[in-house]
């Protein structure tokens, strides 16, 4: 009441002298200023909690947080610290006048930002809009963060450069040589974008799988019976294509279902870490069967090689049959005088395959100058020598001089002489190859399987090592493999100075490659200390070997002592390049690589020319000419050597 009567009495003596102007003076004072002062005296001292205040006060800082909402941020604590309701503290006379034409909210905004120094309030502009420094910590952070968010993206960009190249390393490691008709000089894979569509399919069910396992692991039913419709739908639009091409024509129309599913799961079931989760490891899985098949077609590869297809099978067997049928005096070769004659041009074939052996004779034959001076001394086993004989007497090689023997019937070729064959029949090597608990399989843990090959285990392929035993009349021979093809005359070959050595034969080895230390075992002591393990390989397959040199120096007493010592295959594996290697270390003469071209048995980039130019070509390796996973770029060089209007190559199917 005190406060009232002295706004009261200054008043009414403002007014003594304004005559008619008192009855306006009380109707303001009313009106206006007692209220005013009475409620904005309440509301600013009733309370100091930290909490919001309601009233006029509210209104205030409602006033004030709007009206610097972009000056940045303004915490109340700010506001209260700086006194600001200490400027409506009404205590006698130091109450403001406020002007009765404004308003009470443009009156709160004059308080906020005061213009006079008499005024008590310590917050100016300043403290609103920022002050210096902190405006400069705000753009230092500011740059910070920019600085922050482009090494990031840089290190994403290094990160992802460094996934291609290694992905593209690990291309470059990947055998490239593609089987049978899935061969890489498909037509149909000439067009870089033949299986845009397939891949886009494949991409969409993997993603589908990933939300699959992630709608089961959340129990969404619904979202998990519709993507496996989809799935279902999607795998039987794509069967067993490879290109666009082999597409069921439903295909599109289950793109663009499968697509509108994979967005709706997203939106409910995407999970940066489960989703990434589950495709590492759905990519560790996928790894492991690459793995996986990667062994299971080395072991199918192997096995393929191993195997004679039917329709030569049922070429021997109708040779035989027809063979046995003739008289005796039929089954003779004629000419056989030039079998020991050193004056003509020799040749060793070691096989069991007729139609091989078929084709290195005829191919010899056909680009030899002068045929009637080319012997062949051929020898296989005796489930192939009525066929052998058969086939010869058939399709004699023209003027040139054919001889068939038999392995079987070298009584020489024993166990007591021939380590090899010793080893062949011992009780570790029957255990090796023939226990039937033994693993065959590779996926089941089976090393070196392409040792088990047959081959490996006929004498018919160790017998290049007893040239001179079998033939001790000749003086030279030239040794070739049943899966070559001859291209030009041979005879210059008789005539190429071994200087003093004993074989003739291609080298095989580059700079780093079919050296030595690829073939034999320098961790041996044996192995180390008698030979180079840098030592330049060379290639079996046509070697001309000088028959007395060999005498000379005991070839084959060599090759017993070397072959005696790897009783347990711990010198080399089985096979016969590496004790070849051995046998005849400083004994070869290195021919010119046009003699001899290899790897046509698994090597798909030959150059076309380098094969041309080749007077002797080689299939070594598994893909055979003759059989279904033959490269096919390279067949033809065999098959022309085939004669396809035979009665017995029709009546067994045998075609190009």
């Amino acid at each position: 009441m005190a406060m009232k009567r002295g706004v009261s009495g200054s008043g009414i003596q403002r007014n003594k002298g304004g005559g008619s102007r008192f009855p306006l003076a009380i109707l303001i004072f009313v009106a206006v200023l007692v209220p005013l002062v009475f409620f904005v005296g309440r509301g600013l001292h009733t309370t100091d909690r930290d909490d919001l205040p309601t009233g006029p006060r509210r209104q205030v800082i409602d006033v004030v947080t709007a009206s610097t909402s972009d000056m940045g941020p303004l915490s109340l604590d700010v506001f209260k610290k700086n006194n600001l309701s200490a400027s409506w503290k009404i205590i006698g006379a130091e109450t403001p006048v406020v002007d009765p034409s404004e308003n009470q909210a443009a009156a709160v905004v004059r308080k906020e930002a005061p213009k006079s120094k008499k005024e008590n309030s310590p917050v100016d502009h300043a403290q609103f809009v920022g002050k210096p420094a902190d405006v400069a910590r705000r753009n230092l952070r500011e740059k910070r963060r920019q600085k922050r968010a482009s090494e990031l993206e840089k290190q994403d960009d290094e990160a992802v450069i460094k996934l291609e190249n290694a992905a593209i390393e690990r291309s470059k490691s990947v055998d490239s040589a593609v089987l049978g008709k899935y061969s890489i000089w498909r037509k149909e894979n000439e067009n870089d974008n033949s299986d845009s569509t397939v891949r886009l399919m494949r991409d969409q069910m993997i993603m589908a799988r990933v939300y699959l396992s992630i709608a089961r692991m959340k129990n969404k039913v619904n979202l998990y019976q519709l993507l496996e419709a989809r799935l279902k739908e999607s795998q039987r639009a794509l069967g067993e294509a490879s290109t666009d091409a082999d597409l069921h024509h439903s295909a599109p129309e289950r793109i663009k279902s499968m697509g509108q599913v994979l967005s709706k799961v997203k939106e409910e079931l995407y999970d940066c870490k489960l989703v990434t989760g589950k495709l590492r490891a759905m990519l560790q899985s996928a790894d492991e069967q690459v793995r996986s098949l990667k062994k299971q077609s080395t072991f199918l590869s192997q096995l393929a090689a191993k195997t004679i297809p039917n329709a030569i099978h049922c070429l021997s067997m109708r040779l035989t049959i027809e063979y046995y049928l003739l008289p005796l005096e039929k089954r003779k070769f004629p000419k056989s005088e030039n079998l020991e004659d050193p004056n003509l041009y020799h040749y060793a074939l070691f096989s069991d395959n007729v139609l091989a052996a078929s084709v290195v004779v005829n191919s010899t034959v056909t680009n030899a100058k002068d045929s009637s001076k080319h012997v062949f001394h051929l020898v296989t086993d005796k489930l192939n020598f009525g066929a052998m004989n058969m086939w010869f007497l058939l399709n004699p090689p023209g003027k040139a001089t054919i001889h068939v023997e038999n392995v079987d019937e070298f009584k020489w070729l024993n166990s007591s002489y021939c380590p090899v064959l010793r080893q062949l029949e011992s009780a570790a090597m029957k255990e090796y190859y023939f226990k039937a608990g033994h693993p065959t399989t590779l996926s089941s843990g089976a090393s070196n399987l392409k040792y088990r090959n047959p081959k490996y285990l006929s004498m018919l392929n160790h017998l290049r090592f007893y040239l001179p035993q079998v033939y001790p009349k000749l003086d030279k021979i030239l040794f070739l493999d049943d899966d070559i093809v001859v291209q030009k005359d041979l005879a210059g070959l008789w005539s190429v100075d071994l200087h003093g050595k004993v074989n003739g034969a291609v080298e095989t080895c580059g700079e780093s490659f079919h050296r030595f230390d690829k073939y034999l075992n320098f961790t041996n002591p044996h192995i180390a200390r008698n030979f180079d393990p840098n030592a330049c390989g060379w290639a079996y397959g046509m070697n001309i070997f000088d028959l007395k040199e060999w005498k000379k120096k005991d070839i084959t007493g060599i090759y017993h002592k070397w072959q005696n010592m790897n009783e347990d295959r711990v010198l080399w594996k089985l096979g016969t390049l590496p004790p070849g290697l051995i046998t005849f270390y400083g004994l070869t003469h290195s021919l010119e690589k046009s003699w001899h071209v290899l790897g046509l048995g698994y090597n798909p980039s030959i150059d076309r020319a380098e094969i041309d130019n080749a007077a002797v070509i080689h299939y070594n390796g598994n893909m055979k000419p003759w059989l279904e996973l033959a490269m096919t770029r390279y067949r033809s060089y065999w098959t022309k050597y085939i004669k396809y209007d035979h009665p017995f190559v029709r009546t067994c199917n045998l075609s190009e």
